[in-house]
Parts: structure tokens; C-alpha cells; sequence
């Protein structure tokens, strides 16, 4: 689970730009988002061992001035109410603005941590045309230049320190699993959980978007127990254009972060698009099992498409992590529902699963010594013991003499070898070579 930081600020100020640093500034920071550059609108940044979720609440709205006003009011009250912290960006070149201060006058009310960012600030007269700031009754700011990047480090430093402390969550034995249906709008995520419940729990039509928020349901029936959640259709920040939906977005975002699998349903008459894999990766980047469901199978003209056609483009599309488990299904008619139940009960018994060290060593250091890293300026490498970490997602270290000349080609055959050997369909792994 991570603090959700939501930044927040009228057109121009230079959200984007900040945003973009928060989530590139090192090489810990990653984009959950991959594949959609210009229209991303949330990541996860990392800093001093703390990681946390970033949303940018800017950039969609669009309109004359006399609606600026109630729209930036809106979705200012939708990031104050879902956020853990509040970043408030400012320009330092405009000063302070009537809508400058009609943001501020919705963060002085709450009790979240708000920390006020003067954006611009690159040389000593801005950094004293700054004070002005201290109007908007939000006491003390902290001053940076987006597009330098200085001061990004101080901003950061404040962030984790007003982040609030999450309780420490224990893994308790008779927790039920959760499972997230996942996709973009109109996939068929609604139906699906109907047809497995066996009623009309969900609200379903045509149109994008019915569902507003982050639902859990129950499940208990042919020998299966956990919790469903269907979740809000994610698109694309340029298709995001009303207040409920930005709030529906963000709620997806945290119902993946908390999950145990992912069931990504997408559309089979409309392929695997691009907000599709943008998904599938914000799954992957948070660690968490996946199952693909080509959904709407039924409507599919089979002499024009096969099944392996099809599953082979996706492959194509999600490598380098390509084991997937993919099934087609179609809620209308329960096609194959069951089989896409019990897929997603083994991928989440493939996430936890552990491996003792000495059968892990057993295993694995045969096939190293069979096929070593390559040797590097006539230095060998060996490596010499393994073992899974006790995390909660499957990650392995190895030791070496010289982990640092060991490439990524030679740890994707390493990943080959551990899926070959044990169960990880479904399951993201991470490995690591460290100092012996």
C-alpha cells in the first residue's frame, strides 16, 4: 500500500513538467504507465527509501474563463478528497493569480499535509519575488525550477516528510485474496462479475464509464473464496473529461496497488490497444499477478481471426513479460468463466509461493555453472549462492564476485530458467546480484 500525492495548481504552472521529474529524477523512480508518454497522469515515485503514488491533476480542462474557475474547483476537490498529501504548484512569474487563490482558499480547510511549491525559481530575484506567496496563507513554500531541476531534491525531501505514516499492515493468515477486474471502459469488467455471482449486482450498459467506483464483492462459490473488485475503465488522460471519471480513474489506480491479481479484461473486437498495455504495465510495475481476459469472444469472426493469432499479437505487445496466462471468454454467454477463476487462483498461488534455499541452490547453481556470465576484460564471474527474499513478492538474489559485470541479457536467461523450473505463469519476478 502507498500514500497517494496529488498535485494540484491552475493550467501553466508547470505540472507536467514537475510531474515528469518526480517520476524520472533516479533510476528507483519508474513510470507504472509505459506506452503512453505525452497523456500520462499517474506514476509512482521513490525517495529515500519512500514510495509513493503520483496523480497530476492537470492538463485536461479545457474552456473560456468564466468555467475555469468551477472546473479547476472540482477536480482540486477530488484530489484533496482521495490524496494522502497535497502539492499546491505556483508560478513565480505570474505571482499569485485570483485562481492561485481561490485553490488555496479549498486547501486551508482541510486536514491533509499541503505543501505550497513556487515553480520558475532559477536565479536570486526570483527566489525573493517568491515571499509573495506567504499571502496565500499556507505558510512556508519551497521554491524549484522544473525544467532545471534544481531544487527538485529539497521539494522531494519535504514530500516524505509531511507524508502521513501507514499502519503496518499484517498479512493475516485468513485474509481472503483480492482480485481486481481491470480495463478500459466499456470491456465488459461489469458483466463479467455479474455472470460469475450469478446476478445483476453491477449496473451495466453501453455507455463508457457507468461504473464510478472501486466495488468489492465476496466470492464464494464452486470451492472458491476472495474478494472481487470491480474497478472503474481506465483511459487515457486526453479521453478523461469530466470530474466523476478523473475520480473513477483514480480509484482504479489505488484498487491495483492493492490487490493481489490483476484481471485485465479487454475488449476482443477491439484488440489490444494501447491504454490496454498501459494497464497491463501500471499491473506489472505494482508487482501484481495478471490474468488477460479477451472478453466478447463470441462477436469475433473465427475464419478472419484465431485464438492463437490473437494470443500470439498480445504476446508481442506485453514481451519481454510474456508469461501471461490469456484466456478467451465471454461473460454474455459464460463461456469459460470458470477456467478464468481458477487461472486467477493459481497465479495468486504462483505469487506466494516460496522456494527453500537449499533446493533453490540445488536447482539453480547446476544450470549457472553449466551456462556462466559471460567473462568480462578476462575477469570470471561465479557466482557462488542463492536465495528468495521473505517479501512478499517473488524476488531472488544472487551472490557473485563481480555482480557488477553482469549484464540484463544474461538475467533475463536466469528469469527463463526459474520460470522453465517452477510456476511463476502470471507473476512478475525480480532478480538481483549482489556483492558475495
Amino acid at each position: 500500500m502507498n500514500n497517494i500525492v496529488a498535485i494540484v495548481g491552475r493550467p501553466n504552472v508547470g505540472k507536467s513538467t514537475f510531474f515528469n521529474r518526480l517520476i524520472q529524477r533516479r533510476e528507483a523512480i519508474v513510470d507504472s504507465v509505459s506506452g503512453v508518454t505525452r497523456d500520462r497522469n499517474y506514476g509512482k515515485s521513490e525517495w529515500n527509501g519512500k514510495e509513493f503514488s503520483v496523480i497530476d491533476t492537470g492538463g485536461y480542462i479545457k474552456g473560456s474563463d468564466d468555467i475555469f474557475e468551477a472546473e479547476i474547483r472540482k477536480q482540486v476537490e477530488l484530489a484533496i478528497d482521495e490524496a494522502d498529501a497535497i502539492v499546491f504548484l505556483v508560478d513565480v512569474e505570474e505571482g499569485i493569480t485570483p485562481m492561485d487563490n481561490e485553490v488555496a482558499k479549498l486547501l486551508r480547510k482541510v486536514t491533509k499535509p499541503v505543501l505550497l511549491v513556487v515553480n520558475k525559481v532559477d536565479n536570486a530575484k526570483r527566489e525573493q519575488d517568491a515571499f509573495e506567496f506567504y499571502n496565500l496563507g499556507l505558510g512556508e513554500y519551497v521554491t524549484m525550477s522544473g525544467m532545471s531541476g534544481s531544487g527538485t531534491g529539497e521539494v522531494l525531501d519535504r514530500i516524505v516528510e509531511i507524508l502521513p505514516e501507514l499502519p503496518e499492515v499484517e498479512e493475516a493468515p485468513e485474509e481472503l485474496p483480492r482480485f481486481a477486474v481491470v480495463g478500459r471502459p466499456n470491456a465488459g469488467k461489469s458483466s463479467f462479475i455479474n455472470a460469475l455471482i450469478g446476478e445483476d449486482r453491477f449496473v451495466v450498459t453501453d455507455i463508457a464509464g457507468t461504473t464510478r467506483d472501486a466495488i468489492d464483492t465476496k466470492y464464494n462459490r464452486f470451492g472458491f473464496e476472495f474478494n472481487l473488485v470491480d474497478t472503474a475503465g481506465i483511459r487515457r488522460k486526453a479521453k478523461v473529461k469530466e470530474d466523476l471519471e478523473f475520480y473513477s480513474v483514480m480509484r482504479s489506480v489505488r484498487a491495483i496497488e492493492h490487490a493481489d491479481v490483476c484481471i485485465l479484461v479487454i475488449d476482443a473486437t477491439r484488440g489490444f490497444e494501447g491504454q490496454d498495455q498501459s494497464i497491463f504495465w501500471l499491473a506489472e510495475k505494482n508487482r501484481k499477478g495478471i490474468v488477460i481476459l479477451v472478453n466478447k469472444w463470441d462477436l469475433v469472426e473465427k475464419e478472419t481471426m484465431t485464438s492463437y493469432d490473437y494470443e500470439k499479437k498480445i504476446r508481442e505487445e506485453i514481451a519481454p513479460f510474456t508469461d501471461v496466462p490469456i484466456l478467451f471468454v465471454s461473460a454474455l454467454t459464460k463461456q469459460r468463466l470458470l477456467k478464468a477463476l481458477e487461472t486467477a487462483v493459481q497465479v495468486y498461488e504462483n505469487r506466494k509461493q516460496r522456494i527453500a534455499t537449499s533446493k533453490f541452490n540445488d536447482t539453480m547453481l547446476p544450470i549457472i555453472e553449466h551456462n556462466p556470465p559471460p567473462a568480462i576484460k578476462g575477469k570470471y564471474i561465479k557466482i557462488k549462492y542463492c536465495m528468495q527474499l521473505p517479501t512478499p513478492v517473488p524476488q531472488f538474489v544472487f551472490f557473485a564476485n563481480l555482480p557488477q559485470y553482469i549484464k540484463d541479457p544474461y538475467k533475463r536467461y536466469v528469469e527463463n530458467k526459474l520460470r522453465e523450473i517452477y510456476d511463476f505463469e502470471g507473476v512478475p519476478i525480480e532478480i538481483y546480484f549482489r556483492q558475495k
